[in-house]
């Protein structure tokens, strides 16, 4: 059986997003040492499994938007992209123009609210500046600003993070409220989070989401699930980029081999979910 990462997204966007693991099911019950832990440490929290690090959540004012980096699998194996770190990109990806690095590790944004830029980032000007926005004169990006953390809370069988952000454009106009919440659980050869991400227009006027393939709940994954060499599939049956990128799925699938383990990302679209099912930015 393969090791899986599940994750379900809300605008309400739902997502569930799930690890998978090569280890067989039992039935016997987990130890107390498997609970899940949720410790704050200044702008991040660290999710941890049975006394392991499964990912960390930013919010640090730096940084245009929270994310999650890395994330790693029951065994420990990290299944997606490790960098950047917060805005410095390592030298040795500098010249890579496919590092697009204002794709966050698993991320929330959208490339047109009310003709600001919510996917790319500022400090990455060069990779993603998608110009114009449509309905703006030129591209101008947003920012997510950490208000407070709502609750933070761990468990025997899972923990819970929720985390409130205001949505400004570059002169500090406030023109949303973003609420992210996530529920962090596990099995013996599972990891998974279950997302819910809400925008509230409340600021005095409605909210326009633009029409753009730049959205809406991103998660970048490990070279060697790339397809190819990996194997990626949706809930039609439908394989590799071509027939995926843009077609509706309720979720989509990438297998592989990373560091030697057989290794697995599925993202779930919940029924409860604007416009389900979802559109797919699925790149191989």
């Amino acid at each position: 059986m393969n090791n899986k990462l599940i994750l379900p997204c809300r605008f309400l966007s739902l997502v569930w997003l799930a690890l998978m693991g090569g280890l067989l099911f039992t039935s016997t019950a987990l130890a107390a040492g498997d609970a899940v832990e949720l410790l704050r440490k200044s702008d991040h929290v660290d999710v941890l499994i049975g006394g392991r690090l499964f990912t960390t959540y930013y919010f640090s004012s730096d940084v245009a938007k929270p994310y999650f980096q890395p994330l790693r699998s029951a065994q420990g194996t990290i299944l997606t992209r490790v960098f950047p770190n917060g805005n410095t990109i390592p030298p040795e990806h500098l010249k890579d123009p496919r590092l697009e690095p204002h794709q966050r590790l698993v991320f929330f944004g959208h490339g047109n609210i009310d003709g600001i830029d919510f996917w790319g980032e500022a400090a990455f000007p060069e990779w993603g500046s998608y110009q114009p926005v449509p309905g703006s004169v030129d591209t101008v990006f947003e920012r997510a600003t950490f208000r407070k953390l709502e609750e933070i809370r761990g468990g025997a069988d899972s923990g819970v993070l929720r985390a409130d952000f205001e949505l400004a454009d570059p002169r500090g106009r406030v023109i949303a409220d973003e609420m992210e919440s996530f529920v962090f659980g596990r099995d013996p050869n599972t990891r998974w989070i279950d997302c819910e991400v809400t925008l509230v227009a409340n600021h005095g006027s409605d909210l326009t989401m633009g029409d753009t393939k730049e959205g809406t709940f991103g998660i970048c994954l490990a070279k060697e699930l790339n397809s190819p060499p990996g194997h990626m599939v949706n809930s039609a049956g439908a394989e590799g980029e071509k027939a995926i990128w843009g077609k509706r799925a309720n979720w989509v699938d990438s297998d592989g081999m990373v560091a030697g383990e057989e290794l697995g990302v599925a993202l779930f679209d919940s029924q409860r979910s604007s416009r389900h099912p979802a559109y797919w930015h699925a790149r191989g």
